[in-house]
């Protein structure tokens, strides 16, 4: 695993924002792909991985249920993430 990469669920970050979760994609992008940056002829399916990464991470931080603090979460109308669940 990318050792950049930093956990961002509860309890090991309390407050994770859009940039910590794109941070994340783009180094698992650059870790499967190999690329630090990639080629201009590459740089479209780069850019679509890490959105769908993206999207894929903040998905899951918004379903995961943390013991003793799901609840939390849950009643205050928030998600995980730390996003207004609508």
């Amino acid at each position: 695993m990318c050792r950049s990469i930093k956990t961002l669920r509860q309890p090991y970050a309390e407050i994770v924002t859009e940039a910590d979760i794109e941070a994340a994609a783009l180094q698992y992008v650059r870790k499967i792909s190999g690329f630090r940056a990639p080629a201009a002829h590459n740089a479209p399916a780069f850019q679509a991985a890490v959105a769908a990464v993206t999207d894929a991470t903040r998905t899951l931080l918004d379903q995961l249920v943390v013991r003793g603090n799901g609840q939390a979460a849950a009643s205050a109308g928030m998600t995980e993430s730390g996003t207004q669940r609508d």
